[in-house]
């Protein structure tokens, strides 16, 4: 079955298809569609996935014609006035 593996990176975003057999998880069409040699920084411990803009887990079985979305780290960063005040 044919899959699709994306990354939303803003500095090199990546779209790529692969076949898989059937049943194959979510973390083992990640691994084969060559994702992590092009952007190492991905971590999947830390990162979040999804299907079609469902997050799944790492382990959840594809079916053909799936995209495979990881998400990018989202961090907060506080500025010394955060009382939303806006003065």
């Amino acid at each position: 079955m044919r899959v699709s593996v994306v990354y939303a990176d803003p500095a090199k975003p990546l779209q790529l298809s692969c076949k898989v057999e059937d049943g194959c998880s979510v973390e083992q069409a990640i691994q084969q569609s060559g994702v992590l040699r092009c952007c190492p920084e991905i971590d999947l411990k830390k990162q979040k996935v999804g299907v079609f803009g469902k997050f799944v887990k790492l382990d959840s079985a594809l079916k053909d014609g799936d995209r495979v979305e990881i998400y990018q780290r989202i961090t907060r960063v506080d500025d010394d006035d955060d009382d939303d005040d806006d003065d």
